[in-house]
């Protein structure tokens, strides 16, 4: 399968609504599906949103897969799609929790995974950092993960080019304000000399964080090809080539939900 058609999930998560925001990641799943999508990516920290560890603290992270994990992987399956999940984990053994993107196949099985290295303080205090580095095969292609502050320098990109990684995919929740994006995706993608797929998200939260002019991008050697906003969340989509890794698309379509 060369040409592929990407469905990024630039959603607008309540903070702290688990319930909610678990729904309106299966229902945009099930849309993205329909409308042909083959690979669907969601923003990091969907499930909680960004800020939820002061209203809801950490109990409710589980190992994974969890009941709705099972749940999830089962509605992929019978999508036939492939899927990468934004949800937060707890490590049975040792009580760590790690803020992880779940790479799940279309047989419905968790072929990969990726917690993320360069964990944040403050809002990401809760999270332990990643130490595993390593492609994840998604179709017969090499699939470097990079989640949101992973992309800021190069180390972890390199890493994973170094190990066999053809493209990447970053879900982030990355929005405008003093710590905005400056070049960051595109520098990378330059960097490597491999194309990069962002999955940002819109909405706001605490009011202390406004996504709703947040980015999501897909940039190859250090050029933007597509970039999208959304004052509310949408299904962006876009149609890939894995053989020239090559953008067939001059824009995103659009769903909103």
């Amino acid at each position: 399968m060369n040409k592929i058609r990407v469905s990024l999930l630039h959603l607008a998560p309540i903070t702290s609504d688990i319930a909610h925001n678990r729904a309106l990641v299966e229902r945009a799943t099930r849309m993205a599906a329909e409308a042909g999508a083959h690979w669907i990516v969601t923003p990091e920290l969907c499930i909680p949103g960004y800020m939820f560890m002061k209203q809801i603290g950490t109990d409710w992270i589980l190992a994974q897969p969890d009941a709705w994990m099972r749940q999830y992987c089962e509605m992929v399956r019978e999508l036939g799609i492939t899927v990468f999940l934004s949800h937060p984990e707890r490590d049975e053994e040792t009580g760590q929790l790690f803020n992880t993107i779940f790479v799940i196949g279309t047989d419905g099985e968790v072929i990969g995974k990726h917690s993320k290295i360069k964990a944040l303080r403050g809002a990401e205090g809760w999270s332990t950092a990643g130490e595993v580095i390593e492609p994840v095969d998604c179709d017969g292609v090499k699939v470097g993960i990079l989640v949101c502050a992973d992309a800021y320098k190069n180390e972890v990109a390199q890493v994973l080019r170094d190990k066999g990684a053809e493209l990447y995919v970053s879900p982030v929740s990355w929005g405008p304000g003093q710590c905005a994006p400056d070049g960051e995706w595109e520098q990378r993608s330059l960097d490597n000399h491999l194309p990069i797929i962002v999955c940002n998200r819109s909405g706001i939260e605490d009011e202390e964080l406004d996504y709703r002019r947040a980015e999501s991008v897909v940039a190859r050697e250090g050029i933007r090809l597509l970039e999208a906003t959304s004052d509310r969340s949408v299904i962006l989509t876009f149609d890939w080539d894995l053989e020239t890794m090559s953008s067939l698309s001059e824009d995103f379509s659009r769903i909103l939900l």
